[in-house]
């Protein structure tokens, strides 16, 4: 499932080039989503102007001038400028044409949405998620407060969109090696040396995923077709058996909360 950094990256890539252009039409070939398309979402976004594309957790927000598109990729969605006379593939289900360009929804298992929010709308999925990892407010001392008295392992707490918004299972398993903690430790027992640390080691795996265009280990691509490249780093996230790049022994594998948990048991002692 693309994270924050794979949201990010395609942020970056389609600003450029749409903000300030009008739709002229939009064709829906697949309503048939993880929420079904609007029917009336041609008539709400025919004209209109884009003013910006903004991200929240793992959400892309297109702001036009009476509402918000939003755009979740679920599990293997994508959004890529094409011309727009590209004829469509056999997963390109919907396209905003822009005129000169085409902004094309490509999603093979269908797990993703796009949802029209304005002032009517109801159901606003924003609404309770988390801090954002990449804002300032998100510091050693949050992370400490946060944590108290929770008895959650700090990986499954970094995961839960309601504490922490975008940090999947690759960027938690990585944030966690590089701030040399366990990822059964339980989150309450972090001191404040600890959170502060994790605290940067999630920022700058973040940030160093985003330079490198996220990672691409099935189905993403960013605005422009292309795959991320950030796997190529990874210290510990599907290397079990490898070894460790800093002590060379081997990473472990465990499942945790139902998901593959990685780490080398010697640099992340409990």
């Amino acid at each position: 499932m693309p994270e924050l950094p794979e949201v990010e990256t395609t942020r970056r890539g389609l600003a450029p080039h749409l903000v300030g252009h009008a739709v002229r039409r939009v064709t829906v070939r697949c309503p048939t989503l993880r929420r079904p398309v609007p029917p009336t979402l041609a008539g709400q976004l025919t004209g209109q102007t884009l003013r910006n594309i903004t991200r929240r957790a793992k959400y892309l927000l297109f702001g036009f001038d009476t509402g918000v598109l939003l755009a979740h990729l679920g599990m293997s969605g994508s959004l890529r400028l094409v011309a727009p006379s590209a004829a469509p593939e056999k997963h390109d289900h919907i396209d905003l044409d822009f005129g000169h360009l085409c902004l094309r929804y490509r999603d093979p298992r269908r797990f993703g949405m796009l949802l029209w929010l304005d002032d009517t709308a109801a159901d606003n999925p924003l609404r309770h998620l988390g801090i954002e990892p990449l804002d300032d407010a998100f510091d050693g001392q949050w992370l400490h407060s946060a944590t108290r008295k929770r008895t959650t392992p700090i990986k499954t707490w970094l995961m839960d969109n309601h504490n922490v918004v975008g940090i999947g299972n690759i960027y938690a398993a990585e944030s966690l090696f590089r701030a040399r903690i366990h990822p059964l430790t339980p989150a309450g027992r972090l001191g404040p040396t600890r959170c502060a640390r994790l605290v940067d080691c999630v920022r700058d795996t973040l940030t160093a995923a985003i330079a490198a265009g996220g990672s691409s280990l099935r189905d993403f691509v960013g605005g422009d077709g292309k795959p991320g490249y950030f796997q190529q780093q990874y210290f510990v996230y599907g290397r079990d058996g490898a070894p460790c790049r800093i002590c060379a022994r081997p990473i472990v594998k465990i499942t945790q909360a139902q998901r593959s948990t990685f780490f080398c048991a010697h640099c992340q002692r409990r």
